[in-house]
C-alpha cells in the first residue's frame, strides 16, 4: 500500500485557525419543533445563510430606523422643521422609501399603500410609472399573464405586458379621460394664481382628486407625505401631458424646486433611513439627497442588480459610502432579490408590528 501523496494530504487536511467564540453558526428552521410557524421561519433566516441572512440583517436595520424614529424629538431639534416651507413632518428619523414603477404595477402596491396609510414612512421617491400605475389601478384592474406571451400577439390585442402582468390599453384611455381635466385645472391655476407646479405638487393634486382609499397617493396627500418623481414625464403621465400640450398648452412643471425640497428634507433630518426597492433614478435620487447631509444613517437596498457593469442600480451600499451617501459608521444591507418576494415579509417583521392589526402565525 502506497503512502498518501504529501501534497494531497496537506491540501485536503489543512488545519484551521480558531474562530472567535461569538461567531454565529449556520442553523436552519426546526420543522419538528415549531411546525408551520411563519414568524419562527423568518426569525431563522438570520442564521440560514446567503440572502436569507441578508434578510435577517435588513430586519434589524429597519428596526433601528423605527426605534430611532419613535424616540421623542430632542429640544434642540424641535425648530429644525419650523422655518422652511419645504419641511412639514417632525421625526427623529426620516424614512425615505423609493420604488420603481414595476413595484406599483405588481401587488406590492398594497404594501406600499399600507406604509403610507399608517404614516410609517416620511418621503416617497418613485418614477412616472410608479405614480400613474397607482391611479390607473383605481380606474381598471391589472391582470396576471405570463412572461412567455408573444409581444406581437399582445400588440394586436391591445394588451401591454409588464413581466408576467397584463394591462389592457383601454386602462390608459381611461386614465387620459380622468387626468386631462385635472391638467386643465393646473393650467388655469397657473394662469390665474401664478401657481408654480412641481412634480410633487402635481402628484399631491392627483392624490387629492382620486377619492379612492386603495390609492397610495390618496393617503400620501391625506397624510402630507411628499412624493418626488424627477422623471415625471417618462411614462403614461408624460404621454398625457404631451397630448394635453396640444389641446391646452402652457403647463410648466419645475423640477428644481422639488430638488431643493427633497434635499432640504434630508439636510434637516435628525437622522435618516433609506429603503429602496429597485434601482435607477429612484435609488440615486434618494442617495444623492442624503449626500447633502454627509450620508444616511441607515439603508436597505432590495434589487436583483449586480455591480459588475458599474451601474448605480446594481451597486452595493459600500459604493454609496465612498460617495458620502451612506455614513461610514452605518451598517447598510443589500438583499439580492425580487422585491415582490421579500418586501412584504420585511414589512411584516418590522413596520406591521407597530400597527394594531390582526396577526396570524399559523396555517391550518
Amino acid at each position: 500500500m502506497t503512502d498518501i501523496p504529501s501534497i494531497a494530504q496537506e491540501a485536503v487536511l489543512l488545519g484551521s485557525e480558531e474562530l472567535p467564540q461569538d461567531t454565529p453558526t449556520v442553523k436552519g428552521y426546526d420543522w419538528t419543533q415549531h411546525g408551520v410557524n411563519y414568524a419562527e421561519i423568518l426569525k431563522s433566516y438570520t442564521q440560514t445563510g446567503f440572502q436569507a441572512t441578508n434578510f435577517g440583517k435588513a430586519v434589524e436595520e429597519v428596526r433601528k430606523m423605527l426605534e430611532r424614529r419613535s424616540c421623542p424629538l430632542m429640544e434642540e431639534h424641535r425648530d429644525l422643521h419650523e422655518d422652511d416651507e419645504f419641511i412639514a413632518r417632525k421625526q427623529n428619523c426620516t424614512i425615505f422609501l423609493g420604488y420603481t414603477s414595476n413595484m406599483v404595477s405588481s401587488g406590492l402596491r398594497e404594501t406600499i399603500r399600507f406604509l403610507v396609510q399608517h404614516n410609517l414612512v416620511d418621503c416617497l421617491v418613485t418614477t412616472a410609472g410608479g405614480v400613474e400605475e397607482d391611479f390607473i389601478k383605481c380606474l381598471a384592474p391589472t391582470y396576471l399573464g405570463s412572461f412567455e406571451l408573444s409581444g406581437r400577439h399582445l400588440r394586436e390585442k391591445g394588451m401591454n405586458r409588464i413581466g408576467n402582468l397584463l394591462v389592457p390599453n383601454e386602462n390608459y384611455c381611461r386614465f387620459e379621460n380622468w387626468v386631462t381635466p385635472l391638467l386643465d385645472e393646473m393650467v388655469e391655476d397657473q394662469k390665474r394664481d401664478g401657481m408654480l407646479w412641481t412634480p410633487s405638487k402635481v402628484i399631491q393634486r392627483l392624490g387629492e382628486r382620486i377619492n379612492d382609499q386603495s390609492s397610495i397617493y390618496y393617503w400620501a396627500a391625506k397624510n402630507h407625505i411628499p412624493v418626488f418623481s424627477p422623471a415625471l414625464t417618462d411614462g403614461s403621465l408624460g404621454d398625457m401631458m404631451y397630448f394635453h400640450s396640444y389641446k391646452n398648452p402652457g403647463l410648466v412643471v419645475d423640477i428644481v424646486s422639488d430638488l431643493r425640497r427633497l434635499n432640504t428634507i434630508a439636510v434637516k433630518s435628525v437622522s435618516s433611513g433609506m429603503i429602496i426597492l429597485g434601482g435607477g433614478v429612484v435609488k440615486h435620487h434618494i442617495c444623492n439627497a442624503n449626500l447633502m447631509r454627509n450620508g444616511a444613517d441607515y439603508a436597505v437596498f432590495i434589487n436583483s442588480g449586480s455591480e459588475f457593469d458599474g451601474s448605480d442600480s446594481g451597486a452595493r451600499p459600500d459604493e454609496a459610502i465612498s460617495w458620502g451617501k451612506i455614513r461610514k459608521e452605518a451598517t447598510p444591507v443589500k438583499i439580492y432579490s425580487d422585491a415582490t418576494l421579500v418586501f412584504p415579509l420585511l414589512v411584516a417583521e418590522t413596520f406591521a408590528k407597530t400597527v394594531d392589526i390582526p396577526m396570524t402565525t399559523q396555517t391550518q
